[in-house]
């Protein structure tokens, strides 16, 4: 985990530990894999400063560390840190955010 902790992601970049399948429902019945989400979830673990505009000035992402995130089935790039998988998703790549 020390590694994670030099890691800062440039620009508009979010970087995201993926949350366990659920495999099983809370009656305690398994899930086939046609019945799992293809959607995940994920925690925001860093993230980037934001991207430029044309005018030069920094967006900052829309989420924070800490954050739940909804993620798309396919995208981002598998980072392996250490025993660790991360997953760096952009900015607008990130589906939405659980309150």
């Amino acid at each position: 985990m020390s590694s994670l902790r030099k890691l800062i992601p440039l620009g508009n970049r979010i970087l995201i530990k993926k949350s366990e399948p659920v495999l099983k429902t809370a009656g305690g019945i398994y899930l086939p894999d046609s019945g799992k989400n293809t959607q995940t979830e994920g925690e925001v673990v860093a993230v980037g400063p934001g991207a430029r505009n044309h005018e030069g000035n920094i967006i900052p992402v829309s989420v924070a560390v800490g954050d739940k995130v909804l993620l798309p089935e396919y995208g981002g790039s598998i980072l392996k840190l250490g025993e660790d998988e991360f997953h760096l998703y952009r900015d607008e790549e990130i589906l939405g955010k659980f309150h």
